[in-house]
């Protein structure tokens, strides 16, 4: 079915038509929800082509991909892909080298120039983000998945990162752990400056004082947590408990438990950052895994649903939205050890 026959069978002209399907705000929200209801029962979509060359917009959302492979990116794509699916818009995946924040400049300016996106997604940003002010010069619409202390006006989605570890070392305090080690993000992020400010406020509270070598920051791998994990238990004395920024760290951190013959919640607690993955659950971990939780695909899901949002004419300036993060306790937290206990 045609534009024009679908319009004339609602009634409706072509162009009404075609502005309440591209949700042009002119458009009421009765009659552009009449339209959507009635494409849907007559099984009517519009031609694509024509609908960005009527609009002016590309159609797509950009997302520059740091690191291949990445599982907590994969989870946040698949929240945004569920997203847009049925919403005409795709996702334009530009690959950089990792950590080349001059390569990643050039790629928004190429994307600005270019106009084949009409928004893009920034992703862990710094506290005075370069990637913001620029965007922002460039009048191209995006959303930031983290916060910046920039002043540079823009759209934010964020977890509360330093109250969710403020909320782990508080609880790993009251179980009598008085040397806690934490495995952070690589520096110079906010949401690992966060985390480190939650676990520094944690300590100070309880008249602790902060020991810097009890606390590492590296990527979020098997590997870097059981390399970190292994030289701290080595220390003597060691630390009782750890805080995994992620999943994947507090695996490497049971691993290097049994290679030293340590058992989790016994000789030494861990609590983790818990991401949600339907392949990893902190429930099937040996012992249970205590975390803090939350999801990333939803995270992803409502990124792109503000995007569209910002698209259809929602100021960016409105949008700054800062999730609860859930502490669910397991096994893996225990007292700690008599003859290390304060």
């Amino acid at each position: 079915m045609k534009l024009k026959e679908f319009a004339e069978h609602i009634g409706l002209s072509p162009t009404t038509v075609s502005r309440a399907l591209s949700g042009y705000p002119e458009v009421s929200e009765a009659t552009r929800k009449r339209v959507s209801e009635e494409a849907a029962r007559l099984g009517y979509r519009p031609n694509v082509n024509a609908v960005r060359l009527a609009t002016g917009r590309a159609g797509a959302i950009g997302v520059v991909m740091t690191k291949v492979g990445d599982y907590q990116f994969s989870e946040f794509m698949s929240g945004m892909a569920e997203r847009l699916s049925g919403s005409d818009i795709d996702i334009l995946l530009t690959p950089m080298a990792e950590h080349e924040t001059t390569d990643e400049l050039q790629i928004y300016r190429r994307l600005a120039q270019s106009r084949r996106v009409d928004a893009v997604v920034i992703h862990s940003p710094r506290p005075n983000d370069p990637r913001i002010a620029l965007l922002h010069q460039l009048k191209l619409p995006f959303i930031v998945h983290g916060r910046s202390e920039t002043d540079v006006p823009h759209a934010w989605l964020d977890i509360d990162n330093e109250g969710a570890i403020r909320r782990s070392t508080d609880h790993l305090l009251d179980l009598g752990h008085r040397r806690i080690a934490m495995i952070n993000g690589r520096e110079g992020l906010t949401f690992t400056l966060d985390r480190d400010r939650g676990y520094q406020t944690a300590l100070a509270e309880r008249g602790i004082a902060f020991d810097p070598g009890l606390v590492s920051h590296a990527e979020f791998t098997d590997e870097q947590g059981f390399r970190i994990a292994r030289a701290r238990l080595a220390d003597h004395p060691r630390p009782t408990a750890f805080i995994a920024g992620s999943m994947m760290t507090a695996l490497g951190i049971y691993r290097a438990a049994r290679a030293m013959n340590l058992t989790v919640g016994k000789d030494v607690s861990v609590i983790a950052h818990d991401d949600v993955f339907p392949y990893l659950t902190a429930d099937n971990m040996a012992p249970a895994l205590s975390a803090t939780r939350s999801s990333i695909r939803a995270a992803g899901h409502r990124i792109a649903d503000l995007l569209l949002q910002m698209l259809e004419g929602r100021e960016a300036t409105e949008i700054a939205e800062l999730w609860p993060v859930e502490l669910i306790l397991r096994e893996s937290s225990r007292a700690a050890p008599r003859e290390t206990s304060a």
